[in-house]
């Protein structure tokens, strides 16, 4: 009777333990939802706590007074039109890089048919120099489209962190239970609840990362194209009317040109070819002619005397 009485003993300590260890989520999460912020560093890599690297000082708390700490993921897409999209795609790759940030994505398409081609970056950039960065891309050529858009996680945040604290207290209480267990029943039950929380505060410490990563580093989707995947500007007065002009009458003739390049080789050909017929046909003419004149221009014998 002593064993299943221990074993007994040992589920409804795991249990009472497991619903401590939610109750004390529970209200770490109400408190840190009320306002204020207790976010450890350790708990949270990347998030200082003077809110740089990502995090956005907002409003006040109602009773500390101090500002919150916000944690806020930036994401965005810049589309720019340059001279030569693959020389600019690497000096937005250097400038990125300059930042402390890097590059997760890159494509690019050659040049051809009069266009110089396009490439698309995908960079990470440090939150806290997300400004100085987009400012110095847009001097790559001319900033057609930037299109930034925020999204607040402190609340998602705050949340893990609370989750985290208490998982980590419970492990901590069954550790010590398990030093202190005598009994092969409630040493199995209580490795095995350790081992189910230990694999929930590694899910849990995971997610912060991700969390604090796309915090501290905006992603930013960059486009370069050329003038010619460019959509065409509207004049807005006489003088860019006039350029618009200009540029129309000379891109006509320079893809004639083009177009005209590309035909002498056919028109030589065809040149040829329509000569060397027409060779022919005179010679065949010519011999038609002679055959002709042959029968008709031949003398007539004489008659006979009889």
């Amino acid at each position: 009777m002593d064993n299943p009485r221990a074993a007994l003993g040992a589920v409804l300590l795991v249990t009472a333990l497991g619903l401590a260890g939610c109750s004390s989520a529970g209200s770490s999460g109400a408190s840190l939802s009320g306002g204020t912020s207790s976010r450890s560093d350790a708990l949270a890599p990347g998030i200082a706590a003077d809110g740089s690297a990502g995090t956005v000082k907002v409003g006040t708390a109602p009773q500390a007074g101090k500002a919150v700490d916000r944690s806020v993921i930036i994401t965005g897409t810049v589309t720019i039109t340059a001279g030569d999209p693959i020389s600019s795609a690497a000096k937005a790759i250097t400038i990125v890089e300059a930042a402390g940030g890097r590059v997760d994505g890159r494509a690019e398409n050659a040049a051809a048919n009069g266009d110089r081609g396009s490439a698309t970056l995908v960079l990470r950039i440090p939150a806290a120099k997300l400004s100085t960065t987009l400012d110095a891309l847009k001097k790559l050529g001319r900033a057609d489209q930037v299109q930034l858009d925020s999204t607040d996680v402190t609340t998602q945040n705050q949340d893990l962190d609370a989750r985290i604290t208490a998982s980590r207290a419970t492990i901590a209480r069954l550790l010590q239970l398990e030093s202190t267990a005598s009994d092969t029943t409630n040493l199995i039950a209580i490795e095995t609840a350790i081992g189910n929380r230990q694999a929930e505060l590694e899910s849990m410490e995971a997610q912060q990362r991700g969390l604090a990563d796309q915090v501290t580093m905006s992603t930013v989707t960059l486009q370069l194209r050329s003038d010619a995947a460019a959509p065409p500007i509207k004049p807005a007065d006489f003088w860019s009317g006039l350029g618009t002009g200009w540029q129309a009458f000379a891109g006509f003739w320079a893809a004639a040109l083009v177009t005209f390049g590309v035909l002498i080789p056919w028109l030589v050909f065809a040149g040829v070819t329509a000569g060397a017929v027409l060779l022919v046909r005179r010679d065949v003419g010519r011999r038609r002619a002679s055959n002709a004149v042959a029968p008709s221009g031949a003398a007539t014998p004489p008659a006979p005397i009889g």
